[in-house]
């Protein structure tokens, strides 16, 4: 793809806008590099690099921004969470972050039912203070646990139960807006069949005039079904509705006006809701029976392509998805009311009315909740379905719901004619359809195709009386192709509107009224390749570091707040930014930096750029974006490539030494461990140690293992070595089968006990059980700190030494869940060895191997309270619903912790990494320890888990190999939290 033109650039003008902001009392003004690339796009295809970051603290930092602005002639952009996708939230001058400080609920008035917002306000925060007085805020986007009200009052938002709650405009109470005209706005909505009042204002009595003169145009061409959204919604100015301009403004894109405040309605749930699922052979059948379902009043009526419910099953395993009834598409119908009975007799009437027969019905919430947060995570999931990447562009056209199947057929049989494919799902019930297109921006003629595309599919929706937008905006995407939706007159009369609030177009240009093209300003979409060699394989990208970069489309999932989203547990993704909420610490923004790199025009000094590694700084390689990130982002592989890339033949940092080759310091120190741990506790020594070593002086230095667990083998008969493999796989006296533990460098340099435990437990379990007693180290601590061809070295004689057993059809346990997720991840991206990916198949933990060996019974556990902090690793790339199911079989009352311990390997220990790594463990897992009963266990497979509650609660933590050795035969397990 042809680099496209770029919009504005204000660098070399003359303006020090920066300076001018902080002169006027702005505090949080930031005009870095790493600031410009981390707001340079948002979550649609255009980049757009700004010239400077406000996050301003109060509204008088907002006046005075907008004062400076427009003084200064320099464009603004008002930007909530920057998950918008037709390019609403990027601008080339000043943008303003409205959720780092302007984020709180100011008020809710129970008896007059509504909430007022500051604009940075997260829905899922309203949300939960609504729900405490039982009531809550209507729409419901996909992005709800981190887009923001200001954003979706912008975009006019509506969510899937749009249909039972209507969207963002039909909800505004008032506004509190700045216009560029500098006139500060209250609004408030007029009462119901009042006559439009005098206002005094200029802005709104020019905007009157104008309403007055083109009431023809705005009675014909607005407000013609609920989804309407391109455009400038004008039908609210008409005299019969009140000349309501708080609702008018909400769909302007921030083209109008800058929010200050929101005043928006709250209503009441009924107290019982059913999902119903219809299962079809096409989406556009799905579609047909839209008319039959709506007069039953549905709450929402969605449709749902099985191709993004292959990704969940293909990412998450079988078990991830609930039943879905027989079909290629879905459409899911929720019914809510006062009764159960009630709902399952709608539910029965919808079903003999639809034409199709493949139905159930779900009443379980917890099962509810697990299908609507696959529909919620469509957009990351629908780029990942297809064999070429899926973006974004036209994403959530609307028809009327009666010509929804007709349209269906026809966009099909347009993206056949392009020799493209989309994956299409949405609100069916309103007629929106949301769609991710593997547009070919590989090819030369990418962008070519992009536009003549968009602009058939334009004159498509208009054909069938639809809107370009159904929720999302027009942004950069769409506004050049409004004049084949609406008459040139509708098009002057935006025009004029414009110039009324914002006479020098500076509020979000190139968006709505005088358009950018829709093909300039788009962003890299991973065609661009780093030329330097790659260390790691990237075998989900074809070795294309650009590509895997660009995954990431900037939905934001990893911004969420896991305490909005019922406590996160089991989601990992992203613990430092829930540390320090910095957009540079989240996945997506550590993303962007990484795709400017690639992109070389504002990071231009390539892997060895600062604004790199200050955004990789404090990613702790936890891989919880692997599993968490609806793209499939690996933030932690990216990194490791970095690090490698940065340092090749160069003098590394101090810890790369200590920290990455720990592995060869413990197995050179195990002769003389006993010396080791007492030189390590005379104060000048550790302190020296601890400086050598690059470790903050507050972290403890876990002791080495006076005696290692394959020394320990030795003497109990049960060490292995590859060379004995030839050996029958059962012993010919007692016919157990055979069992080897993989020692790694954790368990038989530092503790040992859970390898002694998980000899006894699976003895006991009947299994002839050897330890491999070669020296093999899976290399992580070289993958984490970028030495990857040392972990290459490694990886490959670990997985020489293995692959005999695996060969021989004996399983090998693994129990530090951070190396055995190498071997059953890295190796593979590491080295191109064809036995990497058998042994990848043939290692398994402890509750991996006891859960399928037939016979084998756990301890009862039902006398037990367990807090569980599965290592990261193990819940993003393992999984720990084995070890979770084990545990709920022995009768154990499990609590979950969500989340990252915070130490993750050499980041918690490294020096100027100690106060996130506390605060990350503060964020979860410290308060479930400290609320845990009395007498819990803390159960902990990771090594880095256990030595970070050891040293931030002074709890000894067990390994599940302890804990179930323990319980054979005891009353109760020592060692629990104290």
């Amino acid at each position: 793809m042809s680099p496209a033109p770029s919009a504005l650039d204000l660098r070399g003008s003359g303006v020090d806008v920066a300076a001018a902001l902080r002169r006027a009392g702005v505090r949080d003004v930031d005009d870095s590099t790493l600031a410009r690339a981390l707001y340079s796009t948002d979550a649609s295809l255009y980049r757009v690099v700004p010239e400077v970051v406000v996050r301003p603290r109060s509204v008088d930092e907002v006046l005075a921004a907008v004062d400076v602005a427009r003084t200064s002639g320099v464009p603004l952009t008002s930007r909530g969470a920057g998950t918008s996708i037709a390019g609403n939230a990027v601008g080339p001058g000043i943008v303003v972050d409205f959720t780092r400080h302007l984020n709180q609920v100011l008020d809710i008035d129970v008896e007059a039912r509504t909430a007022r917002v500051q604009p940075g306000t997260v829905h899922a925060s309203l949300q939960r203070e609504a729900f405490a007085h039982g009531l809550r805020y209507g729409p419901d986007p996909s992005t709800h646990t981190r887009c923001t009200i200001g954003g979706m009052i912008g975009n006019n938002a509506c969510g899937s139960r749009a249909l039972a709650y209507g969207r963002s405009a039909d909800t505004v109470a008032g506004l509190d807006v700045v216009t560029m005209a500098g006139e500060r706005l209250d609004l408030v909505r007029p009462a119901r069949g009042a006559a439009p009042a005098v206002s005094g204002s200029p802005t709104l009595e020019a905007l009157r005039t104008l309403v007055d003169a083109g009431l023809g145009t705005i009675r014909t061409e607005f407000g013609r079904f609920g989804r309407q959204v391109s455009g400038y919604s004008m039908e609210h100015l008409l005299p019969e509705n009140g000349f309501d301009v708080a609702r008018f403004l909400s769909g302007t894109e921030g083209t109008l006006a800058v929010m200050l405040e929101a005043t928006v309605d709250l209503v009441s749930d009924p107290p019982h809701r059913v999902l119903l699922l219809l299962g079809y052979p096409t989406m556009a059948d799905a579609a047909d029976d839209v008319t039959a379902i709506l007069p039953h009043g549905p709450t929402a009526c969605e449709g749902l392509d099985a191709r993004i419910v292959d990704v969940v099953r293909a990412q998450r395993g079988p078990a991830s998805v609930p039943p879905l009834p027989a079909g290629a598409g879905w459409m899911f119908v929720e019914l809510s009311g006062d009764s159960l009975a009630e709902l399952e007799a709608r539910a029965a009437a919808v079903s003999a009315e639809v034409g199709t027969r493949s139905t159930r019905l779900v009443t379980d919430t917890v099962e509810q909740a697990v299908l609507w947060r696959i529909r919620e995570e469509g957009a990351g999931l629908a780029a990942r379905s297809l064999t070429r990447p899926a973006y974004a562009g036209w994403e959530d056209t609307a028809v009327p719901p009666e010509r929804l199947g007709t349209y269906l057929r026809e966009f099909e049989a347009l993206l056949r004619q392009y020799d493209l494919d989309g994956v299409p799902y949405g609100h069916f019930g309103d007629g929106c359809v949301h769609v991710r297109i593997d547009f070919p921006f590989a090819q030369d003629d990418g962008a070519r195709v992009f536009r003549d595309f968009l602009h058939d599919a334009a004159v498509l929706v208009a054909g069938h009386g639809g809107s370009l937008s159904g929720e999302h905006g027009d942004g950069r995407a769409r506004s050049e192709l409004l004049p084949l939706m609406y008459s040139p007159g509708a098009i002057a009369l935006f025009g004029r509107v414009k110039a009324a609030f914002d006479p020098d177009d500076l509020l979000n240009p190139g968006v709505l009224v005088a358009p950018a093209p829709l093909d300039a300003d788009l962003r890299g979409t991973g065609v661009g390749r780093v030329q330097d060699r790659l260390a790691l394989r990237l075998l989900h990208d074809d070795g294309d570091f650009g590509a895997a970069v660009h995954r990431c489309t900037g939905v934001g999932k990893c911004i969420a707040d896991p305490a909005l989203t019922g406590g996160g547990a089991g989601g990992v993704m992203c613990p430092s930014y829930q540390a320090t909420r910095n957009e540079k610490d989240s996945t997506r923004g550590r993303a962007r930096v990484l795709q400017e790199m690639v992109d070389g025009r504002l990071v231009g000094k390539g892997w060895k750029d600062p604004a790199v590694h200050e955004a990789l700084d404090l990613c702790l390689s936890c891989k919880g974006c692997a599993r968490d990130c609806p793209t499939g982002i690996d933030m932690a592989t990216y990194k490791a490539e970095v690090l490698h890339q940065t340092y090749k033949g160069r003098l590394r940092p101090r810890n790369h030494y200590a920290l990455g080759m720990l592995p060869r310091w413990a197995r050179l120190s195990a002769p003389v461990a006993r010396l080791a741990n007492l030189a390590l506790r005379v104060p000048g020594l550790r302190h020296v140690a601890l400086w050598l070593a690059g470790v903050d002086s507050r972290r403890s230095i876990p002791a080495f293992a006076t005696t290692t667990l394959r020394r320990w083998s030795r003497r109990t008969g049960t060490a292995a070595r590859t060379a004995d493999v030839g050996a029958p796989a059962r012993d010919r006296a007692g016919e157990r089968p055979e069992v080897l533990i993989w020692a790694d460098s954790f368990t038989n340099y530092f503790q040992t006990a859970p390898g002694q435990a998980a000899v006894r437990v699976l003895e006991a379990a009947g299994y002839r059980v050897r330890l491999l007693d070669e020296s093999v180290c899976c290399g992580l601590t070289w993958i984490s700190t970028g030495q990857l061809d040392g972990a290459r070295r490694n990886v490959e004689r670990t997985v020489a030494a293995l692959h005999p057993y695996v060969a021989a059809g004996i399983p090998v346990v693994g129990l530090e869940p951070s190396c055995l997720t190498v071997l059953r991840t890295d190796a593979v991206e590491l080295s191109d060895d064809p036995r990497a990916a058998e042994v990848a198949r043939g290692v398994f933990t402890l509750a991996e191997l006891l859960t399928r060996t037939e016979g084998w019974e756990p301890p009862d556990l039902a006398d037990v309270t367990i807090v569980a902090q599965p290592h990261c690793h193990q819940a993003s790339m393992l999984g720990w619903q084995v070890d979770a199911a084990l545990l709920e079989r022995a009768g154990a009352a499990v609590t979950r912790v969500g989340g990252c311990c915070g130490l993750a390997g050499n980041f918690g220990v490294e020096k100027g990494h100690y106060d996130v790594s506390v605060k990350v463990a503060e964020h979860q897992l410290l308060p479930a320890v400290r609320t845990a009963p009395e007498g819990a266990v803390v159960l902990a497979d990771g090594f880095s888990c256990r030595t970070q509650l050891d040293d931030l609660a002074e709890v000894r933590a067990l390994h599940l190999a302890e804990l179930l050795d323990q319980r054979r035969g005891a009353d109760a397990p020592d060692g629990g939290a104290r």
